[in-house]
Formats: C-alpha cells, sequence, structure tokens
C-alpha cells in the first residue's frame, strides 16, 4: 500500500506535471466506488479549463489547488497512483516485476487528464480502493479534516508527542497505524520505527517511557525523511532496514543482522518484528 513517501513522490509527479497548467479535457472511468459517488459529468465540468495552481499533500491524501472551485482530491488505496509518460512511475513492492504503466494509458487507469502544454496525468488504481472526490476546501472536509499530524509538515515537539502517547492504551503497533494520531503512516513504516527503536509492537503506549516515546518520533521523522530523500526508491533505503527482508511472511525471513523475523498479526494487521530486539 502507498505510505507516506510514496505519496509524497507522486505528488511530485503530479507538481511537475499539471502545476502552472489548464486542464484541456478529461477521462474517467465508470466507476463510481472510486469516484465515491460523483459523476463523469461532475469531473468533467470541475476540471475542464481549470488552471492547476498547486498539488498539495496530507498524509495519504493529494488534492489540486485549482483557480476555480471545487478540488478534486486523491487518495491511493492499496495499488493506485499517478502516471505521467515523461516520468518514472512509484513502484510498490506489491508490483512485483509488473510495470505498472507497461502500457499507455496504463491498465486500469480511472482518471487521464491533458494539459494545455501536451503533458498528460493519469491515476490509475487496480484494487479499486482508492478514491477520487470532489470537495470545496478539503482541508475542511471528511476525510482530510480528520486527520492527526503530518510528519512531514508539522511533527508535534517531543513532549506534546509524549503526552499524546500517553493517552493510548491501544498497542502501539495499532497507534501508529491509526490515521488520527499519525498521517501517512502506514504498515512498513510503522515496523521500520518499532524494529529501529527496539520496541515490541504489542506493547500500550502508556506504557512507553519518555526516552521510548521521544525515540518513536525521531524514528518516524528520520525514516520518512530518508525515504522521501530517495524518491522512493527502494533500493536505495540503508541497507540495515528491516524493510528489506519483511515482506511475504516469510518464516525464514531475517534481517541483515541474521535476526529472525516473526509475522504476527497485531492491530488488526501483519506484523513484521524482531522479538530477540524488540522489548
Amino acid at each position: 500500500m502507498p505510505e507516506l513517501p510514496e505519496v509524497e513522490r507522486g505528488r511530485r509527479i503530479a507538481e511537475r506535471t499539471a502545476r502552472g497548467r489548464t486542464i484541456v479535457a478529461v477521462k474517467c472511468a465508470r466507476d463510481p466506488i472510486v469516484f465515491a459517488g460523483h459523476s463523469q459529468q461532475a469531473f468533467r465540468k470541475s476540471l475542464t479549463d481549470a488552471k492547476v495552481k498547486a498539488v498539495h499533500r496530507r498524509g495519504k491524501h493529494l488534492w489540486f489547488e485549482l483557480d476555480r472551485r471545487p478540488w478534486p482530491t486523491f487518495h491511493f488505496g492499496m495499488t493506485g497512483g499517478f502516471h505521467t509518460p515523461a516520468q518514472p512511475s512509484t513502484k510498490l513492492v506489491s508490483h512485483g516485476k509488473v510495470d505498472p504503466k507497461a502500457a499507455w494509458p496504463p491498465r486500469f487507469t480511472k482518471i487521464h487528464l491533458f494539459f494545455n502544454d501536451g503533458g498528460e496525468l493519469v491515476m490509475s488504481d487496480a484494487r479499486r480502493f482508492g478514491r477520487i472526490r470532489l470537495a470545496h476546501d478539503p482541508l475542511t472536509e471528511a476525510p482530510i479534516c480528520h486527520l492527526g499530524f503530518d510528519p512531514l509538515l508539522d511533527l508535534p515537539t517531543p513532549q506534546v508527542f509524549i503526552r499524546m502517547m500517553r493517552r493510548r492504551k491501544a498497542p502501539i503497533k495499532a497507534i501508529l497505524l491509526d490515521q488520527g494520531f499519525a498521517a501517512g503512516v502506514g504498515n512498513w513504516i510503522a515496523d521500520e520505527v518499532l524494529y529501529q527503536t527496539k520496541i515490541n509492537p504489542r506493547r500500550p503506549g502508556t506504557t512507553l517511557s519518555d526516552a521510548e516515546a521521544k525515540a518513536v518520533r525521531v524514528a518516524i521523522r528520520k525514516i520518512i525523511r530518508t525515504a522521501v530523500d530517495a524518491d522512493c526508491v527502494h533500493d536505495r533505503f540503508p541497507k540495515g532496514w528491516l524493510f528489506h527482508h519483511r515482506w511475504g511472511r516469510n518464516a525464514e525471513a531475517r534481517t541483515t543482522r541474521s535476526e529472525k523475523i516473526v509475522h504476527q498479526t497485531i492491530g488488526g494487521r501483519t506484523t513484521a518484528w524482531v522479538p530477540e530486539v524488540q522489548r
């Protein structure tokens, strides 16, 4: 599933393609699920001849700021993403060896935007968990208004973060996955944070010491910033990261330090962790 670094890369792809350009044509798939009840006609009317002033992101949600309202918002779901002929697409682990844009437009295209300079931008979504909506003020409307802090935009101070953690009795893994707590943190980031801070994912948030809570905060910022700076090209992630070995529920999986990786369901999600390290 695309997490904050993958979505931030999508934002940058969209910004390079769309900012300062005018949308001259819009094609929409017939998919009332992904389009969250909005009609094809509504999107074509709202977007055609509108100029894109900026592309914004909060957590895993994106939206275009146009020179008129409403504005389009995007959530990639489990397999969605932006694609353009001019730039490489974000490649998820779930894609395997499959090129998400082997054909143009890509398979499972949901919306296809054409710009006045000849550029094109597509959002595709094979599994249909993504959502494309229209909003007059995305930051004040659901679901974006219900999001917690964004680790790149407004990470809380250490003391505020400690207080937030102390109020949570749920397992720390579930806390990190709660988008009302930390917008954009998903499964692999949460597992990486807890591995690097040596914290057992089953521990309630209320049991973390001040030092442990501060370490979690620092790790969230460091891991996300590192992934974003690597443009979310996974081969550029540090070799010692759990990320490289956590996938597929492999019973023989081990870290680069030969530590055994265990897969369990914690907080409703498959969790990869290292019991000999994480206490």
